[in-house]
């Protein structure tokens, strides 16, 4: 019968990735080409990458190819994760010269080692959670245990955040935009009639500045032309289901609201005796609030951010200083709107109560701004 054997070496590094996986919420890395590296990935550390390397470096030249190495790798990594700087922390198992480390490189050769500054100044609970009193095959099952129950529950977040549910909210509000586009019709001249427009709650400067403010709020759900509702009911479809899905229906009709109220009193600073609607200010809030989720879940959805949703917002807001018919300081004006409310009322699972807070204060501040310039400037 044979039996396990492990090293020192082996211990340490095990009691590492316990303490990074199970305490600070690091995830294993697939980095493909690499051996006897372990990567570690917390977007949201100080050090947003740790690896552990075990293979033997005995001289400059080798730690300078593995620097070059970590370099090309980072830079994919940023590019992915949307993250302008990439701290790394290096823990050498197996080095021949301490001297030839930099700032950001530990070496760790046995247990004593991990009670080092570099390591204990950034985390300071280090030592204390990575004492063991088993040892060998019993270690191992244990911190396989811990690490397989931290991954469950990690799992489970995922499942309950980016689980698909209906839209309910999203198919109110595109009833509620083809209900009012109907009832123009129906009541009134059609949806391209001035008068019929301003019949059913479409904004003018006069009148709101005159204290017709629920404008700014009916507006939304008017649509001047069949082409403008169908637009934007497809974006709202497109849009709004994803964000309602992630952060809730709640959370979802209050960024919906607010962004789509942001972007009506911005419009009414730059655009004077001019009749405006259109839910698209709020649906550009909903894009902003993708874009602020897709921050802190940016090792899930980094490509996606990349490759769709800011394309196409860079695309609308370029649409937007071409063309005279477009309403670009709604749209900016619902963007904005929508990162700061996400913010205020928080993304699932990222946000404490002080970030909150924050979104709080500079949703009132930017509201205020806004205000300021729609009424006094």
């Amino acid at each position: 019968m044979e039996q396990m054997i492990f090293k020192s070496d082996d211990l340490i590094v095990m009691s590492l990735i316990n303490y990074f996986i199970t305490e600070k919420n690091y995830n294993p890395m697939i980095i493909h080409g690499l051996n006897d590296e372990i990567w570690l990935e917390n977007l949201d550390s100080d050090y947003k990458i740790v690896r552990i390397v075990s293979h033997h470096i005995h001289n400059k030249e080798q730690l300078d190819f593995d620097k070059f190495k970590l370099s090309r790798i980072v830079k994919q990594i940023k590019k992915k994760t949307l993250s302008l700087k990439v701290k790394v922390l290096s823990i050498y198992t197996d080095i021949e010269d301490e001297k030839l480390l930099s700032d950001n490189d530990v070496i760790v050769t046995k247990e004593e080692d991990i009670n080092n500054p570099k390591l204990t100044n950034v985390f300071p609970d280090i030592v204390e959670k990575t004492e063991r009193k088993e040892d060998g095959l019993e270690y191992f099952m244990k911190i396989t245990d811990n690490i397989n129950k931290k991954n469950e529950a990690k799992n489970k977040t995922a499942e309950r955040i980016f689980t698909y549910r209906k839209p309910i909210i999203t198919y109110a509000i595109i009833a509620i935009c083809i209900f009012m586009f109907m009832m123009m019709y129906i009541f009134g001249q059609g949806s391209e009639d001035n008068y019929t427009l301003l019949k059913f709650g479409a904004s003018l400067d006069i009148l709101i500045k005159n204290g017709e403010y629920y404008r700014l709020f009916t507006c939304i759900f008017l649509h001047i032309g069949i082409v403008h509702l169908l637009c934007n009911i497809y974006s709202l479809y497109i849009v709004g289901k994803e964000v309602e899905n992630l952060y809730g229906k709640l959370k979802y009709l209050i960024i919906f609201i607010l962004s789509g109220i942001c972007g009506s009193i911005l419009s009414l600073a730059f655009n004077s005796n001019t009749i405006g609607a259109g839910a698209s200010g709020a649906i550009f809030g909903l894009l902003g609030a993708f874009l602020y989720f897709g921050y802190y879940y940016r090792a899930y959805l980094g490509n996606s951010i990349t490759r769709a949703i800011l394309p196409v917002l860079i695309v609308n807001l370029i649409i937007g200083l071409m063309s005279s018919s477009i309403d670009l300081a709604a749209h900016i004006g619902g963007l904005v709107g929508g990162i700061l409310v996400s913010m205020m009322v928080g993304v699932p699972d990222k946000e404490g109560t002080s970030n909150k807070i924050n979104g709080a204060i500079l949703t009132i501040v930017y509201i205020a701004f806004i205000i300021y310039l729609a009424f006094w400037r």
